[in-house]
This record gives structure tokens, C-alpha cells and sequence, in this order.
């Protein structure tokens, strides 16, 4: 039980969540909370499953990326591959029982979104490791699986409009989970796990997230349930707000400022799935337009403070993971070959004694 509870990442959690009330809220059932709890068992053993296979996988990355970090038990030695792989496999039954509880295709679902998710860890398929597939397949995991098992659980049929909803949630999705791999820059070189960051450099990574952030912006308003101009007016604000930290995530200035700004950005992404679900449940309980136009402004303003705060003091990070390591990716994204600090020959930090300023070449 500890395993798991190390395991359940609680950003991770509730971002599945968010997207698993957002497709019965779309479904016209955000209140029946016995439903919800039923969908929730699903994903939350399809999330346990993926992290224990992303975990098994990457453990060698893990220990160069996240020393030390008790979200990784497997890399911080607190757990053997052997608890890994049961936790893994009591959790996918447990997903697979539970949504035999729901309308059958939830079932279906719930089959292919584990079978992706082996794959996209696992070897020999290895999806995480092919370059732009992996920001392409990734949330079809994180997106569709819990938005779809949100659906599923009220009827057993898409909606034309229950599509371009997740279209729109899927492409967002991928404007901010290429960002992810700033963080694991340093393991993935190291390892030969070509991401599109290693491949294409930070400018090209951080112009194509902008692409993919205005795409799905759009695509949310224009398919949810009854728009309103509030809701238009409130993401726009909310994508504005992505741009700008985009565009300085876009120029390298050390790697904790990097996290900063990610950090920020993420909450801006968990405020625009809100805005849309906070819409939708208000329009299912018809408030009345002034007091639906005051929450999401109160949203709306709640979230953009949390992001300014993140962006300035960032998140709290272990003591194990404090170190001063350079940010590996040029800004004009040099392929085949990174640049890496070198050690002084006193094994001081990077650019210490006498080869300050210094950097060797890794040929990939």
C-alpha cells in the first residue's frame, strides 16, 4: 500500500481526474458522484499500471533525472522491480474489473489504453523512445482514456460533439507534454531516448507546444457544450498567458528556471481543462449568467495567481535533487551532438577548478 501511495503521483491524479469529470460533466452526469467513484476506480488503476511500467523501463534514466526522488521508488532503491511489476498487475485487473461495471465500451477502452501504455514504455515496441510519436501517443493515454471512461460510464455512444471536445483536450495535451522532457534532458542524452526536444532543439520544441496550445485552445471553445463569450473571453486569457511563458521558456537561462516555467505552464493547462468543466457543470445546474460569469472569473484569477507564483518561486523540490546542473539543449538545438558540462579535475560541480568554462561534446 505505501508502494502505491508513492506511486499515485497527486498532479498526475488529479489531472486524470479533472479529464474523467470533464467527460460526464460533457455527458450531462458531473453530479452523480457513485458514477464518478466507479469511473475514478478505472483510471486510477490505469494511471498505477502506466507509472509502474514508465518506472520499470526508465529506472536507469530515472536514477541520472530524479535521484533521490520518492515518487520514483524503483530508482531510489525503496522498492525491487519484482513490487513494481505486481503493483503493475494488480492494477491493471483491478482497472479491467471495475469498468466491466460500466457501459461496455468503457471496457474496450480500458483494454487498448493498457495495451498503448505498455507499449509506449516497454521494449521491444517502446514507443517514449521514437521521437515525435511519443508526445502523440502519450495522450492518448492521459486524454482519452479518462475523458472517454467518463463518457462510458453514462451511455454506451460518442456524440459528434464528444469528439471535437476530446480533440481539442488531446492536442492541448501535447502542446504540454513536450515540455515534460525538459526536466529528463540530462538521462534521455545520456541513454539514446531521442524525445523531440533531444531531436529538434528548444526553440523548434517550444514553437510547435505554441502551435498545438492555440489549436486546442480553439477547438475547446468551439466544441463544448453551449459556448458562452465568457468562456471564449477566459481562455483566451488563459492561452495568452502560455504564450508568454512559452516564449521565455524558449531562451535558456539555467535549468531551475526552466522547471519555473513549466511548473507554471502546467497550471495554466489544469486551469483551461477546469474553465471547460466549471462551464459545463454550471450549465448543467443552469446558474444564472452573473453568477456563472463571477466563478470563472474567480477560477480564472485563482489559477493565474498560482501560476505567477510558480513561474517566480517555482516547486518545492527534494534535497536530493538540488544540484546545479546546466540545461543540455543549445537554444539553437544542435543535432547529433550535445553539449555537456565538464567536471573539474578536482570532482568539484560543473565549470568548477580548472576546466571552468569548458564543455565536451556526446556524439548520439
Amino acid at each position: 500500500m505505501l508502494l502505491i501511495v508513492r506511486m499515485a503521483r497527486p498532479a498526475v491524479v488529479l489531472l486524470l481526474g479533472l479529464f474523467t469529470v470533464t467527460g460526464l460533466a460533457q455527458a450531462g452526469h458531473d453530479e452523480d458522484h457513485l458514477l464518478l467513484a466507479r469511473a475514478l476506480v478505472v483510471v486510477f488503476g490505469f494511471l498505477v499500471f502506466s507509472v509502474a511500467c514508465n518506472d520499470v523501463a526508465d529506472v536507469s534514466i530515472d536514477r541520472v533525472n530524479l535521484p533521490g526522488d520518492p515518487g520514483r521508488p524503483l530508482a531510489a532503491a525503496t522498492a525491487h522491480r519484482r513490487d513494481m511489476l505486481l503493483v503493475g498487475a494488480t492494477a491493471g485487473v483491478l482497472a479491467l474489473v471495475a469498468s466491466l461495471t460500466l457501459y461496455w465500451p468503457a471496457t474496450v477502452v480500458t483494454v487498448v489504453g493498457l495495451a498503448i501504455s505498455a507499449n509506449y514504455s516497454l521494449r521491444p515496441v517502446r514507443l517514449a523512445a521514437r521521437g515525435v510519436l511519443a508526445p502523440l501517443v502519450l495522450p492518448a493515454c492521459y486524454v482519452a482514456v479518462p475523458y472517454l471512461i467518463g463518457i462510458f460510464a453514462v451511455r454506451d455512444s460518442l456524440r459528434q460533439g464528444d469528439l471535437l471536445l476530446l480533440a481539442g483536450l488531446y492536442v492541448g495535451f501535447i502542446g504540454r507534454i513536450l515540455l515534460k522532457d525538459f526536466r529528463d534532458v540530462r538521462g534521455d542524452e545520456m541513454f539514446g531516448k531521442r524525445t523531440f526536444l533531444v531531436r529538434h532543439g528548444r526553440g523548434w520544441t517550444c514553437k510547435f507546444s505554441a502551435v498545438c496550445w492555440i489549436a486546442g485552445t480553439i477547438m475547446l471553445v468551439g466544441a463544448v457544450r453551449q459556448p458562452t463569450v465568457h468562456l471564449a473571453a477566459v481562455n483566451a486569457v488563459y492561452l495568452a498567458a502560455a504564450l508568454l511563458l512559452l516564449r521565455a521558456l524558449s531562451t535558456e537561462r539555467g535549468a531551475r528556471r526552466d522547471e519555473h516555467l513549466i511548473a507554471a505552464i502546467a497550471i495554466v493547462g489544469r486551469g483551461i481543462v477546469l474553465s471547460v468543466l466549471a462551464h459545463l457543470a454550471l450549465t448543467n445546474a443552469h446558474w444564472p449568467t452573473a453568477w456563472y460569469g463571477g466563478m470563472m472569473t474567480a477560477l480564472t484569477v485563482c489559477m493565474l495567481t498560482q501560476a505567477g507564483v510558480m513561474a517566480r518561486r517555482g516547486p518545492a523540490v527534494p534535497p536530493a535533487r538540488r544540484s546545479p546542473t546546466r540545461s543540455l539543449i543549445s537554444t539553437a538545438g544542435h543535432r547529433g551532438k550535445t553539449l555537456v558540462p565538464r567536471r573539474g579535475g578536482d570532482g568539484g560541480e560543473p565549470g568548477s577548478g580548472g576546466s571552468r568554462g569548458q564543455e565536451r561534446t556526446i556524439p548520439l
